[in-house]
């Protein structure tokens, strides 16, 4: 209940006149404060046109007969003193010294993204360290663990096309089925690209997140499934989701196995680059050629560059005037000079 009355004992502390204290504020009216100067210039001015100007008597007294006291000549500068300092407060208080305590709160909003990994027998081809394969997964799981905000989902395709996991946020769990990946899990042959976006539209069209990406990997070219890649990626721009697309591997004569004498085996690898390029610009997104390990990374970097959540920041600001404390000291300074202009102060003798 008598709270105020602690805060006005606080008002009598000599550190509010402290230059550290000063510093510390804030000040909304920071233009009253270059009036400061100014105050006693003025006040000099009013006193030398007043000394000029006023009416005088023309006395004389024998030298010996006066009494002269510099002590008490001075004494009538005294409340011009005390209105400077007054005014002065005033100012400081019209200048409005506050202090702003600052909240902010930050969070991300992620993104939806569904990996779409080819998991064909020529993904074992070994011009990719130590296949093209176990490259891919090893840098997609690197991938999943830098975006933490995000729901991701994976699907794989060979001959024919699953979802493996929905979007979910427990990227452990999407790591886990990577882990497993293997080009044995599918039966049929080849490479159903078409088929493959189709799965990820489905688990990306009912997202309600403002960015929809799809990352899709493959050393082939559409040999499998009933839907036409290009018309596929036509889908997913209808649904608002930009494809990535990363050509893995190299063409032409490509390690894989040993033969029969126990030396390294070659065997041709072809890669439909033209239609990965197409389903990329189609749906607005990128196409991305890594033919070895290193440019993988690159690639996912890349990718991890371009998609970035959207930071959201809420600002709580709780500002506290402090004016009161330097308007009730001009005040109790105006009163003083008030009482010093009443008295003999004002009225010593003037040299």
């Amino acid at each position: 209940m008598f709270d105020f009355l602690k805060d006005i004992s606080d008002w009598f502390s000599w550190s509010w006149f402290l230059p550290s204290t000063l510093r510390s504020f804030h000040w909304d009216s920071l233009y009253f404060l270059y009036l400061i100067p100014v105050i006693p210039l003025l006040v000099l001015l009013r006193w030398a046109f007043y000394y000029r100007f006023r009416q005088k008597l023309d006395v004389a007294f024998p030298l010996r007969d006066i009494n002269y006291s510099w002590f008490v000549g001075k004494l009538r500068f005294i409340p011009y003193f005390f209105i400077i300092i007054s005014i002065w407060l005033l100012l400081l208080a019209l200048a409005r010294p506050q202090k702003n305590d600052e909240t902010v709160e930050v969070y991300k909003e992620g993104i939806d993204i569904i990996l779409v990994l080819d998991i064909s027998e020529s993904m074992e081809l070994e011009d990719l360290n130590p296949n093209r394969l176990s490259a891919a997964k090893n840098i997609a799981s690197r991938f999943i663990e830098s975006r933490k905000e995000d729901r991701i989902g994976l699907v794989v395709f060979s001959g024919d096309a699953f979802s493996l996991s929905p979007l979910t946020t427990d990227h452990q769990l999407v790591q886990s089925f990577i882990a497993e990946l293997n080009s044995g899990m599918i039966e049929s042959g080849g490479s159903a690209i078409g088929n493959a976006i189709g799965v990820a539209i489905n688990r990306l069209r009912e997202s309600q997140s403002k960015s929809k990406v799809m990352i899709v990997i493959s050393d082939g070219e559409n040999t499998a499934g009933n839907l036409n890649p290009l018309m596929a990626a036509k889908l997913a721009k209808a649904f608002g989701i930009k494809i990535y697309s990363i050509a893995i591997g190299r063409e032409g004569k490509v390690a894989w196995g040993k033969d029969t004498y126990g030396q390294k085996a070659y065997v041709d690898s072809h890669l439909d680059e033209t239609t990965l390029r197409k389903i990329a610009q189609i749906s607005d997104g990128k196409f991305f050629r890594a033919s070895n390990r290193k440019a993988l990374e690159q690639t996912f970097k890349l990718i991890d560059s371009f998609e970035k959540g959207i930071i959201k920041e809420n600002r709580f600001k709780n500002t506290r005037d402090y004016y009161q404390v330097y308007l009730f000291w001009a005040m109790i300074i105006y009163l003083i000079w008030l009482f010093l202009k009443s008295t003999f102060i004002s009225n010593a003798l003037e040299d």
